[in-house]
């Protein structure tokens, strides 16, 4: 039936067996029996409502909480949890009155889960109870005592967030008053719960066995007994002492089981440690019952001393102590010198097992509470003791642990000074104490410097204060007595200690070092311990307490720290001296201790130089500098150098001591060379001086020894010194200000800097001290002074500026690194220490200087980085020092006032190149972004208006900028100019260096930029100012021919920098900038406005908001070059109207002007020029206006003849005459492009004759080509040339003229001008308009290659040798006209191979022909230098080749060279096709185009136009054919993908079998990347065309139709002869054609199986191995079928009649078995099995 596992049904509402048993129960019994279960007390109802039918359980428990206490009951960890939130939750939001329905069953529920496993589910219970508490409050007293023992034991639970838990529930139900009566209220139930769970309770017992792993039942068993004993010392502590006799019995009960002392001996540390908690709290509350088990506790607790677990430790040592404390007859009960002390010894000798700090304070409370009995023989007892204790500090982990080390040192102590003032008098245990203990401790601590920080000294110092202190105060006078005779044989034995470890050549290093520490402990008596975080208790003794009956309430409180128990720590004892002073009895020996040590070590030093006794010697000096220790040290000498000393000198000697010690030995000391450290022989100066009288002596002194005897690495040291300690800062404050040490200083640095620079080779060591004590002595300050002269520091800093000012003129030195490096680490540190303002003027220009070098570092290119970077590090730290010092606002400090000025020269000369700017640049936004964080925010602000140009300052820069950049909107038709303004074949005067507007620009421009980042406010219009500043320069830049590399750098620098006009606009606020441009445009013209039109192009501004700053078209009139160049600008984007109104106002001033006014800018040359503009953009189609201008310009030439140009010597003609002629040609090329009207013959003859004139003009007079006017002249005189081309073109499709006999006359110079550009354009086109008959009847002279094989009449291959070079002609004109020229001869070229096709028959195995050879051998020539220029990129990586550049025409020629094959290809039959296509698979010329292709064409091939026009198929450009368009150059930047996809697409259609067996070749990221590509936007298009082909088809086959279906990319083939039908399905796959085409089977009548399978495969083979259509392969397959009705046999190595590749038929045949078979198949068959025997009869074919 249904398993345990089985789900319950959805909906299911019949209850389970469960539910069903107490359903019936219910019913025999005829009551409601209301719970299934136990209650733990009588009226407890037990379990959780199991019968819903009862109306009273329903109004007392709410459905919700039900159900939730029903999962309470689950097993699963989860679902308890889950549960127990949610109970938790609705207690809270609840009505009161339905939480305290739930009350009833909460007891059993509780007392349950609160002992649950899971520490998850225990937390939230304590949770869920205290939310339950605030809910119910007084309503759970009824059941409180069924509650509180289980609350207790989670109130200690090991799990301590359950625990605090407990404790919060706890609290929230009663306050701390109230929760003394609380436990009594259910001390009895609490203890009975307590008992069950410690004496009755087993594991089994608490968890079911057959449900719960054994080691889980454990777990829990173990944590209950521990919280339970630990509930136990919880409840004595909480009960009141009154209520404590009525537990007597219970506790007797307990203590009589032995089950519970054999908790003592657990194995589980968390039970024993509970345990002895107990027990301490047992013995404390209740003692009479503790004594009367005295056996059971002393053996217990006494026997256990030696347990080590860390967990136990604590509880037990307590517990000894009470034990003491409470049983005065313990030890009648324990064996102490068998059971307890060798315990203890053992512990104490491995120094407590990690336990020292634990253990060890508690050994003087239980050495002091052994009864006299147990000790003796007392001498021997303690001898053993404390050998025990010292032997702990041998232990590895007390030497390196200092807590533990301090524990022991600390307790050692405490049990020496508690047996001293026990044995007082006893001469023999005196004795072993100091001879045999105190020494030996001290002899070993010196030797370890290990055990030094374990505070030994301190202790000791405390341990003699305490003895001196007791020897002064002890009213008996026999106790004094013997407290002096101790410390007499103390210092005794220390004396002989100090000695043996002094008194030896080499003394021990670490021996000499613990002297110095414990005699520098020692003379300070107040020295405290060193502070510990953690509560220290006090050791009293008893002769130092009020009354004698406090001992032991002292050493064992009787009063808990905390609710749950007390603990008794003994900590080392604070010192209690207040006094500075030694005491007399310590004083006298020690410094008679310290005389003969320093004796010791000056006689090692004299004697044997030893460096370690001198060090010894500066250490005691520093602690006992007097003149009794200086005259040790200098016993007999008599001062030798008086004579040489001034006599104020002189007489210091003989009268200190101290001074003369200080000359004869300490000078000599510090410059020994050899010394490696000097400090503390430093410290012994310091020490000497400290026995001057006054300032004076040691000023004295000091200036004495720093003018003669003191080196400067000394003086070094003791400046450092001085600033290290404020008291010997003190001492030398005089000297460090006086004018010795300051002159010696300067001079020093006078030295450094000219030594430094002018020596080739520096030691490195002997200068580095030098130049550390410059920096000291600048950078340190005390009390916000300098440590040396104001006035010495300024001439310091002066000398540090002169040194980097000569750097510049210092460019050669080597050294000049070493220089600048120290010189900036002395100014780093004193501007990084300085505080305030600078205090030193100087200090500002040494500021300059360094951020000079910085901002020139690039242009010298001398300084490394390291040295640049240290540089900038330098000056910005003196920025900052500027920028933050408050007090002056608004003024600008002498470093911000020069710098500007400094950048404004600099930005203005012509003396920076690309490097120098970029530092420059780079050294401004640090300065600028330095300035942002100043408090004054007009600062920047302030320093941009100082570094401004003025009006004329601008002017003249501009100015100053070449005006070779006319040259190209001149030749464009964008501007008009009548004057000769420059030379066209100009010299460049210097492309190393930047024109200085360009330089002003940028840097002004970057300096906005920082501001406007931070939204500061420019004044004075300056963001617009600059603004169009920088778009004249980008200008410039931009209409400059053929720009050299650096303005390239410059505008890419600008990029890279973000200082472009976008980020100006979008950063700041430019609504005036408009308005600034126009009215500079109105007024100068040229580049401003071009600017405009930039703008309007752009889009950054609308030909609306120009037209703001214009109203009435009368404010341009009367014409200036300004007004007419901003015409012409706005042309392109004026409406209709206002061109209107413009050529209004021009034409009859046309009619108004005399022969001389005709050549000006407000005569008839600005007039016809605002009228070509206008023109330009065809938006005006008034025939009778543009044939009453041409019949104006028919007056002028028959009034003023000599105007017009016609087959005349220009050299000697006016550029206004030059300029108006123009005009007049372009008026003509505009006039036959928008005129629709016919012509009359004179207006013919006029235009006609002109054309021709003008165009003689130009040939005569090539020697001007480098006039600009003249160049300009030649181009629209040509242009005028291809628009009567091209309307001839338009209208007869006749051209009149031959094909020049030189088409391009090939330049020296490959680059490609404006002027070239110019010319070839319109001459390109017009070669394009050539048909081509006219190509093929061409006059051209013979150009035949030797070798080149071909079948081309000699005049078509003259034709194609003499061409197709020029597609390699650096010029796009020339190659696209050439490509246009041979596109139309490619079809006819296929056929003079055709009529030779019988030559490449079967003679060959794999026959091969070769298209046109001059093609090919231009192909082999390119793919060289297309492997330069794309071979080293991945396939799939798509290379930007830039407009027009030199890669631009190779690629260009490369792929209109491929559309030409191609082209070719695609007019060839099948059988030329497979020829073609073996000769390309054999030179692999079509796997590199692919591999190139796939690098050109752009990822997303998606047109330009549409995407701004949405529409339901987008445009690629694989939809649209490419314009190969020689004028329009706007699609420039698509030009070489759009090619490069067009050529990928015609090779795939044209050739897909040779493209699938590439792709299918290639590696697998290769051909990954195609595939996708392909998939993605090629496919789909080539589909629909293979079905629109077969759709339009008008093919007819005899016997075969042939239908397509669109939507499924289906061809349908049905082939019918006599009764024979077959149907093919030719189903196209999605990523066509580079998967195969899968061939499925139709109708088939009339065929066997075989033999359709055969022609299925061949078809498919024929579709997949052809280049060709999807026609052509059925073409083919049908004529293979036709061939075998015929009763041509198959070739039995394709079982095809037609070869699938090259179309031929079986003609080799087997001489034995006559067998025919295809060449191709019979090669690869021999080639492929290295067998020359028939496929058939495995015969020798012969």
């Amino acid at each position: 039936m249904g398993g345990k596992n089985k789900q319950r049904t959805k909906g299911n509402l019949r209850p389970s067996n469960s539910g069903r048993a107490a359903e019936l129960l219910a019913k025999e019994q005829g009551t409601v029996p209301g719970f299934i279960g136990f209650g733990t007390f009588q009226s407890d109802l037990g379990y959780v409502p199991a019968v819903q039918g009862a109306e009273e359980i329903d109004n007392l428990v709410d459905s919700d909480f039900r159900m939730v206490l029903r999962k309470l009951s689950k097993k699963d960890v989860t679902t308890k949890l889950k549960a127990m939130q949610e109970f938790g939750t609705m207690c809270t939001e609840r009505d009161t009155e339905i939480v305290k329905g739930v009350l009833p069953y909460w007891p059993r529920i509780f007392c349950k889960i609160s002992l649950d496993h899971d520490r998850r589910v225990r937390e939230a219970t304590q949770q869920a109870f205290e939310k339950l508490i605030l809910k119910v409050k007084k309503h759970l007293a009824p059941y409180l005592k069924s509650l509180m023992g289980y609350w207790l034991i989670a109130q200690c639970d090991t799990y301590a967030p359950a625990a605090s838990a407990a404790r919060d529930a706890f609290e929230a139900a009663f306050p701390p008053s109230k929760q003394p009566e609380a436990i009594a209220f259910c001390k009895d139930e609490i203890t009975s719960v307590l008992q069950d769970h410690l004496i009755k309770e087993t594991p089994d017992s608490l968890s079911d066995p057959q449900t719960v792993p054994e080691e889980e039942r454990e777990a829990k068993f173990y944590r209950v007994v521990t919280c339970s004993l630990l509930a136990l010392k919880k409840l004595l502590c909480l009960l009141p002492d009154n209520e404590l006799d009525s537990l007597e019995e219970k506790f007797k009960s307990l203590l009589s089981q032995n089950k519970f002392w054999k908790y003592g001996k657990h194995s589980i540390p968390q039970i024993r440690s509970a345990y002895f908690e107990l027990i301490s709290a047992l013995c404390q509350r209740i003692p009479q019952l503790m004594k009367k088990e005295a056996s059971k506790v002393s053996s217990s607790v006494l026997l256990s001393i030696d347990d080590s677990d860390p967990i136990v430790c604590p509880a037990l040592w307590e517990a000894v102590l009470y034990t003491l404390t409470t049983i005065e007859d313990c030890w009648l009960h324990v064996n102490a010198k068998k059971s307890v002390f060798p315990k203890l010894s053992a512990v104490v000798r491995e120094g407590g097992r990690g336990l020292a700090t634990v253990i060890y304070p508690y050994l003087l409370p239980f050495i002091s509470k052994l009864p006299q009995s147990i000790t003796d023989p007392r001498l021997d007892f303690f001898r053993n003791f404390l050998t025990s204790l010292v032997a702990g500090l041998s232990t590895e982990r007390i030497k390196t642990s200092f807590s533990e080390c301090s524990a022991v040192m600390a307790a050692f102590f405490e049990c020496l000074r508690f047996i001293m003032q026990q044995s007082l008098g006893e001469e023999e245990m005196e004795e072993m104490l100091v001879n045999d203990q105190l020494i030996p401790v001290i002899d070993t601590v010196l030797k370890d410097p290990r055990l030094q920080d374990g505070q030994l000294f301190d202790y000791l110092a405390e341990t003699l204060s305490s003895w001196e202190a007791k020897a002064d105060m002890e009213k008996n006078d026999k106790a004094a007595q013997n407290f002096e005779k101790v410390l007499l044989n103390f210092w005794g034995r220390l004396s002989e200690i100090c000695y043996s470890k002094i008194d030896k050549p080499e003394a021990d290093v670490k021996s000499v070092s613990g002297v110095s520490s414990l005699l520098q402990v020692l003379q300070k008596p107040n020295s405290s311990l060193k502070s510990n975080n953690k509560k220290v208790g006090k050791v009293r003794f008893a002769d130092e307490m009020p009354e004698s009956n406090k001992e032991n309430k002292e050493r064992v409180s009787s009063e808990g720290q905390s609710s749950e128990g007390c603990e008794l720590v003994a900590k080392p004892p604070p010192s209690r001296s207040g006094s500075d002073c030694l005491s007399p009895r310590r004083k006298k020996p020690l410094e008679d201790l310290i005389c003969r040590l320093a004796e010791m070590s000056i006689n090692y030093v004299n004697e044997q130089k030893s460096e370690q006794h001198l060090r010894f010697l500066s250490t005691l000096l520093s602690s006992f500098s007097s003149t009794q220790v200086f005259k040790m040290l200098l016993g007999d000498e008599k001062p030798s150098i008086v004579k040489s000393k001034p006599l104020e000198i002189a007489k210091l000697i003989q009268k200190n001591p101290a001074v003369q010690f200080l000359y004869q030995k300490v000078v000599s000391w510090l410059n020994e060379d050899t010394r490696k450290e000097a400090s503390f022989v430093v410290d012994i100066l310091y020490s000497a001086l400290c026995c001057c009288e006054d300032e004076k002596e040691r000023k004295d002194v000091l200036d004495d020894l720093t003018e003669v005897d003191l080196k400067w690495n000394s003086v070094l040291q003791v400046i450092e010194k001085a600033c290290s300690s404020s008291d010997k800062h003190a001492l030398v404050i005089s000297w460090l200000k006086g004018d010795i040490l300051g002159e010696k200083l300067v001079t020093l640095a006078d030295h450094l800097c000219n030594k430094d620079l002018g020596s080739t080779v520096t030691s490195e060591p002997y200068f580095s001290e030098r130049w550390a004590l410059l920096s000291l002595v600048l950078s340190q300050h005390v009390n916000n002074d300098y440590l040396i002269g104001e006035v010495y520091v300024e001439r310091i800093i002066v000398k540090l500026h002169e040194t980097l000012s000569n750097i510049k003129k210092l460019s050669e030195a080597e050294n000049i690194n070493s220089s600048v490096s120290f010189t900036c680490d002395v100014a780093y540190d004193y501007f990084s220490s300085a505080t305030g303002c600078l205090l030193v003027p100087s200090s500002e220009d040494l500021l300059l200087t360094l951020f000079q070098l910085c901002a020139q570092s690039r242009a010298h290119g001398r300084l490394p980085d390291f040295l640049i970077c240290k540089l900038k590090n330098t000056w910005l730290s003196g920025v900052n020092l500027l920028v933050q010092h408050p007090g002056r606002p608004g003024q600008q400090s002498a470093f911000l006032r020069a710098s500007a000025r400094w950048l404004k020269t600099q930005a203005q000369s012509p003396s920076l190149d690309l490097t120098s700017l970029q530092g420059l640049l780079s050294a401004v936004d640090d300065l600028l972004n330095k300035l942002l964080e100043s408090e004054d925010p007009s600062l920047l602000g302030v320093y941009i208006g100082s570094v401004m140009p003025d009006h004329r300052e601008w002017e003249k820069m501009r100015q100053s900028l070449p005006k070779q950049w006319l040259h190209r909107p001149l030749l464009e038709g964008r501007l008009s100019l009548n004057y000769e303004c420059f030379k066209a074949d100009f010299k460049e005067q210097d492309t190393k260096k930047l024109p200085s507007h360009l330089c002003t620009s940028a840097l002004l421009s970057k300096m906005i930029l920082v501001a406007l980042k931070k939204e500061i406010v420019l004044e004075n219009n300056e963001l617009e100012k600059i603004t169009a500043e920088l778009l004249y320069a980008l200008q410039w830049c931009e209409e400059l021919d053929s720009p050299p590399a650096l303005l390239t750098g410059f505008c890419e620098m600008l990029e890279k920098m973000d200082i472009t006009y976008d980020n100006l606009c979008g950063l700041g606020n430019t609504s005036g900038l408009l308005h600034l441009l126009f009215n500079r445009s109105m007024e100068h013209g040229t580049l401003w406005s071009l600017i405009i039109a930039k703008l309007v192009l752009s889009g950054s501004v609308s030909p609306d908001d120009v037209k703001q700053h214009y109203r009435r078209k009368e404010g341009f009139f009367p014409l200036t070059e300004g007004k007419m160049h901003t015409i012409q600008s706005l042309c392109p984007f004026l409406p209709e109207d206002d061109k209107k109104e413009f050529i209004a106002q021009c034409v009859p001033a046309l009619l108004a002007w005399a022969k001389e006014d005709l050549c000006s800018t407000n005569g008839g040359f600005g007039h016809l020029a605002i009228l070509n503009s206008c023109l330009q953009t065809r938006s005006i189609d008034d025939g009778e206006l543009l044939h009453g201008i041409l019949n104006i310009l028919m007056c002028w030439k028959k009034d003023h003849e000599d105007i017009f140009l016609f087959s005349c010597d220009l050299s000697g003609v006016s550029p206004e005459v030059l300029g108006v002629n123009v005009e007049i040609v372009r008026f003509l090329s505009l006039f036959l492009r928008c005129c629709s009207s016919p012509l009359a013959e004179r207006e013919w003859d006029f235009i006609l004759c002109s054309m021709l004139a003008w165009l003689e003009t130009t040939r005569e007079n090539y020697a001007l080509r480098s006039v600009p006017l003249v160049q300009l002249l030649a181009c629209v005189s040509c242009a005028l040339a291809c628009e009567l081309s091209a309307f001839f073109d338009s209208t007869m499709r006749d051209p009149a003229g031959h094909l020049p006999a030189n088409l391009v006359r090939e330049s020296r110079d490959t680059s490609e001008t404006s002027f070239q550009n110019a010319v070839l354009k319109p001459m390109c086109e017009t070669l394009t308009y050539i048909p081509k008959d006219q190509l093929l009847s061409h006059k051209l002279p013979a150009r035949l290659v030797a070798g080149q094989r071909t079948h081309l009449p000699e005049q078509l291959q003259t034709l194609l040798n003499t061409l197709a070079p020029l597609l390699l002609f650096r010029a796009r004109p020339v190659q696209i006209a050439v490509y246009q020229m041979l596109y139309k001869l490619m079809p006819e070229l296929p056929q003079y191979d055709q009529d030779n096709l019988k030559s490449y028959g079967d003679e060959e195995e794999e026959p091969a022909l070769s298209p046109p050879a001059a093609l090919m051998s231009l192909l082999h020539a390119q793919e060289d230098l297309l492997e330069s220029v794309l071979g080293c990129v991945p396939v799939g990586q798509v290379v930007a080749i830039q407009p027009l550049s030199e890669d631009f025409c190779s690629v260009l020629g490369y792929l209109l060279t491929w559309k030409l094959i191609l082209t070719f290809f695609k007019a060839s039959s099948s059988q030329l096709r497979a020829l073609y296509s073996m000769y390309l698979r054999k030179t692999k010329s079509l796997n590199k185009l692919l591999y190139h292709l796939f690098r050109l064409m752009p990822e997303n091939p998606t047109c330009t136009e549409a995407a701004a026009e949405p529409s339901k198929e987008p445009k690629t450009f694989f939809t649209e054919e490419v314009q190969l368009s020689i004028r329009e150059t706007a699609a420039l930047p698509y030009h070489i993908p759009h090619l490069a996809c067009s050529v990928y697409h015609m090779t795939l259609k044209d050739l897909p079998a040779m493209v699938r067996l590439w792709w299918n070749s290639s590696e697998k990221r290769v051909f990954n990347v195609v595939d996708r590509f392909t998939s993605k936007y090629v496919s789909s298009v080539l589909s629909l065309q293979e079905i629109a082909a077969v759709q339009t088809s008008t093919q007819l086959f005899n016997g075969m139709t042939v239908k397509a279906r669109a939507a499924t990319r289906e061809v349908m083939a049905t082939y019918s002869i006599e009764d024979i039908v077959i149907e093919l399905i030719i189903q196209l796959p999605s990523n066509y054609p580079l998967g195969s085409i899968t061939v499925e089977s139709g109708r088939r009548v009339g065929v066997a199986v075989q033999q359709w399978r055969n022609w299925m495969l061949q078809l498919s083979t024929y579709l997949t191995h052809q280049n060709g259509s999807i026609m052509e392969g059925l073409a083919l397959w049908k004529n293979n079928v036709d061939k075998r009705f015929e009763g041509v046999e198959d070739c039995m190595i394709c079982f095809s009649v037609i070869h699938g590749f090259n179309y031929s038929l079986p003609k080799k045949a087997c001489r034995t078995c006559k067998k025919k078979f295809h060449s191709a198949c019979l090669y690869k068959w021999f080639t492929s099995s290295n067998k020359s025997t028939c496929p058939l009869c495995r015969e020798t074919f012969f």
